[in-house]
């Protein structure tokens, strides 16, 4: 029976299919793409804060941004100098 063929057996349209592929691409540049333009700054800000306590070079601050489905993660890495450990005099 063809009377039943039109709905049963119906190819996506090009229009959705086209659709949905910029909607994920939309999803994915807005996922990737704010990253890009704020990591420098805050790595920077970052860096000037910790130099008002500590000194540091520009490159002993790291950071990363991961996204997995909704959640996105800040990863900062600080690579601190070593401390000189003081001696203190023995009392006698």
């Amino acid at each position: 029976m063809k009377v039943f063929g039109f709905t049963f057996n119906r190819k996506p349209k090009s229009s959705a299919q086209a659709k949905e592929r910029l909607q994920i691409l939309l999803a994915h540049e807005r996922g990737s793409g704010p990253k890009a333009e704020f990591l420098p700054l805050l790595q920077r800000d970052i860096l000037e804060a910790i130099k008002r306590y500590v000194e540091v070079s520009d490159d002993a601050v790291g950071i990363r941004m991961d996204s997995v489905g909704d959640v996105s993660s800040l990863e900062i890495n600080i690579e601190l100098p070593a401390q000189e450990k003081k001696k203190v005099a023995a009392k006698g």
